[in-house]
């Protein structure tokens, strides 16, 4: 419940339905339809042939497990309920947009088979209920117990706001309501918090749906307790019979859980859990006004960014942990970045864009979208990407569908939802976030304005917005001017009006009437990015970087291993688009050299470099790799 003294909440900038926006003609007029048309359908099948639906089979008996459980204790079996609550999420923002009675019939049949299992005082976890019921909440650390029902509960929120229907909302309510009854701070609750970030994201779902105060109090008590010492996870190994120091983690950083959140100073832990989590407190903060979380979630941007991100967006150099190591640790080869990590950084980026109008998030947003977390998925939509390397030896293949499937049904999800990181709002302001040929329609007070954007982008820089309020309105129009672009202009109704730019964006105040035309071009040149000498992974190298979009070398186009590409330091670039490649796309194509194994017999070392002969090359979207014949790639080139 708020508290008197709490501060105001903050009024923030609220999303654009993600179903009111339209991309047909632009880059993401594809993705979208093949989620909608291809991925959601073919992860249902998946679910099904993998046996994942068959746990929700809580008449039966259970069947022999489908996934071993690990020296840790854990089975990936033991979350498989997030998997449907990230599909059921997926396919209930296409259904918003794209009524389908068949899918929206196989969701229903999976709320039935949950509803069927969940048990009188609400609780719902398919594993607990059918294998383990005496062990319901004795493991928070490790068993992802809340995160899969926080999972279930975004599913809910999102099939609610989609259909209408409130029969897997309610169900989920109750199995909030049992949370609230065993979880606080009062006595004979529990302290306790799931390892895995998660269902805080969820409660504040639900509470901007229901209004209830106790939703935000119980996410806010999960933020808030994350990292008290003495660590709960210590008291409930001891309550299991269990030594605290027998973890496979060693310490509780990984859950981020080794100090308070507002004292925490540097990302560690696995990647996806601490993009989860500052997700979570910037809901808590804009909801609470609580700045101290809002103080926390810059500092430790500012270090993700500043110390710890590809240049891609990836995030998480290492298997070991699926997350952070130590600061500028940026392994090309054996990156882990998961595909849900980038995904993460995308929701994260986008809330705090939502509190502080602020480009550098939103910048961030952008990059992992077209980069990290949009390689996590094929062209056609059904193969996947877990982990996105930056080097490769022509070993790397995206897969159908994986041990541990989170990723493709959170790929699924953003892409689904994409159209709510476009715009939002606040009072008399709208803010385009992202460029992409779209319609829409946002409302400001009781005037709905349409807004239709041309261009070509991301291939392109120009772009036209078109306005047309249904009657005059004054407000404020703000237009992101991304970082990585040095030179634009703007002009309104053909007449160029000064660009005055306030942390990343430029703003026009004015009465706008039907018609209204504003035209912003932002130069795109190819360009050359070099990492900071602390990543000693990269010293000699450049990366190319044209716009948003990061660009790689493959074999298919090189014909040899492009680590044997030589990139002279002042050769020109130029992009050309492709309307063939891949759905068709900018590439950037230039003279090399190319280091000869002629001359080197058997030696593996020798006093004399390689010989040099020239070459021509083509760098692709980071993005597109791996859709076309195996064989090697290369973010990272060497530079002679």
């Amino acid at each position: 419940m708020p508290h008197p003294t709490d501060p105001p909440r903050i009024e923030r900038y609220v999303p654009v339905d993600h179903a009111k926006v339209d991309f047909a003609g632009g880059f993401w007029e594809s993705w979208t339809e093949t989620v909608r048309k291809v991925t959601v359908p073919s992860q249902h099948r998946r679910l099904d042939e993998e046996g994942f639906l068959e746990v929700l089979d809580f008449h039966l008996p259970p069947a022999p497990l489908v996934r071993p459980i690990q020296p840790s204790g854990l089975s990936m079996q033991h979350f498989f309920d997030s998997d449907f609550g990230k599909w059921i999420e997926a396919a209930s923002y296409t259904l918003k947009s794209h009524p389908d009675p068949a899918l929206e019939a196989k969701i229903d049949a999976i709320v039935e088979k949950l509803a069927s299992g969940q048990m009188r005082d609400g609780y719902l976890n398919s594993w607990f209920i059918r294998r383990e019921p005496e062990k319901r909440w004795t493991n928070l650390r490790d068993l992802h117990e809340m995160y899969s029902m926080g999972h279930l509960l975004e599913g809910a929120v999102a099939h609610f706001e989609a259909t209408g229907k409130r029969r897997f909302l309610e169900m989920m309510i109750r199995a909030v309501d049992h949370i609230i009854d065993t979880f606080g701070p009062e006595p004979g609750k529990l302290r306790g918090y799931d390892a895995h970030e998660e269902i805080e994201i969820a409660l504040v779902k639900l509470y901007r749906v229901t209004g209830d105060e106790r939703h935000l109090g119980l996410a806010r008590f999960f933020v808030d307790e994350r990292g008290r010492q003495p660590s709960y996870y210590d008291d409930e190994a001891r309550r299991r019979g269990k030594d605290p120091k027998d973890y496979i983690f060693e310490d509780y950083s990984y859950s981020q859980a080794h100090m308070p959140v507002r004292e925490q100073t540097r990302v560690v832990g696995h990647a996806v859990r601490a993009m989860y989590l500052f997700s979570a407190m910037a809901d808590v903060a804009a909801e609470t006004g609580d700045r101290t979380l809002l103080s926390a979630c810059d500092r430790l941007f500012d270090n993700l960014t500043g110390r710890q991100l590809y240049v891609t967006g990836g995030l998480g150099p290492t298997q070991a942990n699926e997350g952070f190591t130590r600061e500028y640790d940026l392994p090309n080869a054996t990156a882990y970045a998961e595909t849900c990590a980038a995904v993460a950084l995308a929701f994260w980026g986008h809330r705090m864009a939502q509190i502080d109008l602020d480009g550098r998030f939103t910048d961030h947003v952008e990059l992992a979208l077209f980069n990290g977390a949009l390689s996590g998925i094929s062209r056609d939509g059904e193969h996947y990407f877990y982990e996105n390397v930056l080097e490769s030896h022509g070993g790397n293949r995206r897969w159908k569908w994986h041990y541990c499937p989170c990723c493709p049904t959170n790929i699924a999800r953003l892409i689904a939802s994409l159209g709510s990181y476009f715009y939002t709002t606040r009072a008399n302001e709208l803010a385009v976030h992202l460029y992409g040929a779209n319609t829409t329609e946002a409302v400001l007070g009781d005037t709905v304005v349409k807004l239709a954007q041309e261009t070509n982008y991301p291939w392109g820089g120009d772009v036209r917005l078109s306005l047309s309020p249904a009657a005059p309105k004054r407000f404020a129009l703000r237009l992101r001017i991304p970082g990585w672009c040095r030179t634009a202009s703007l002009s309104m109704n053909g007449e160029t009006v000064p660009l005055e730019v306030g942390k990343g964006y430029a703003t026009v105040i004015r009465e706008w009437r039907a018609g209204d035309e504003v035209c912003i071009s932002f130069d795109m040149p190819v360009e050359r990015l070099y990492a900071n000498p602390e990543v000693g992974e990269d010293a000699g190298r450049v990366a190319l970087k044209r716009g948003p979009v990061v660009y790689c070398v493959e074999e298919t186009d090189t014909g040899f291993a492009p680590q044997k590409l030589r990139l002279p330091a002042d050769a020109p670039l130029a992009a050309t688009f492709e309307p063939e490649l891949l759905g068709g796309a900018a590439t950037l194509a230039g003279e090399a050299k190319k280091a000869v194994e002629a001359g080197w017999s058997a030696a593996l070392y020798r006093t004399a470099p390689p010989d040099l002969e020239p070459v021509a090359f083509k760098a692709i979207p980071y993005h597109l790799w791996a859709n076309r014949a195996p064989g090697g790639m290369l973010v990272w080139l060497v530079e002679a």
